[in-house]
């Protein structure tokens, strides 16, 4: 396969998905989403081995490739319906941090246009455990529509992986038979030569 075939563009694809990844870990950690923080981390490492398979032209990685894209894309969907509260999801639930704080995305408080103003407790009310109060205004976009458009991105990245991958994958194979096809001699030559010379 030439540099201008479907194997460099699943490469660009891939690149493409790490960047991509690695943004969205960053914004991730800041808002101590745990859930997300553990499928990024996961959708790394196997776009790392989908990457490494196609430049080494291994089919086994880039099959293992394909079926996370096809996680991958499933994920990102529910995302979108936990961001958008379809089918008793609800972005204020805990859901994503495991419920071990009560931390949301960090574009709920950090988007664009947003004035984060921080309202403290009474001094005789304050505990070890209270926070501040906080309030966001003047957002030019809400929060949850950030994500989805993170989530939508992702599964268009990779709905283009898994159809590359699938060609790759295919194209890979077909040379592979090719080339075995064209290395091994015929088996009927053989016997009706070992027949014709009496050698075994």
């Amino acid at each position: 396969m030439g540099c201008c075939s479907g194997r460099c563009t699943l490469i660009f694809i891939c690149t493409l998905q790490l960047v991509l990844a690695l943004e969205r870990q960053v914004f991730d950690f800041l808002g101590y989403q745990w859930a997300p923080i553990l499928a990024n981390f996961f959708h790394i490492i196997i776009v790392i081995l989908g990457l490494f398979g196609t430049i080494q032209y291994r089919p086994r990685y880039i099959v293992v490739y394909t079926v996370w894209a096809a996680l991958w894309v499933a994920w990102n969907v529910f995302i979108i319906c936990f961001y958008l509260d379809v089918g008793g999801l609800s972005k204020d639930s805990d859901l994503l941090t495991f419920n071990i704080s009560a931390h949301h995305s960090w574009w709920s408080e950090h988007g664009p246009g947003c004035v984060r103003r921080e309202m403290p407790q009474a001094p005789g009310v304050r505990t070890t455990e209270s926070h501040s109060y906080i309030t966001v205004m003047g957002c030019l976009m809400e929060y949850q529509y950030i994500e989805v458009v993170h989530s939508g991105t992702q599964i268009l990245v990779a709905l283009l992986g898994f159809v590359y991958a699938c060609y790759v994958v295919s194209a890979i194979t077909e040379e592979e038979d090719s080339y075995q096809w064209y290395t091994r001699p015929s088996c009927s030559l053989v016997v009706t030569y070992q027949r014709f010379t009496g050698c075994k």
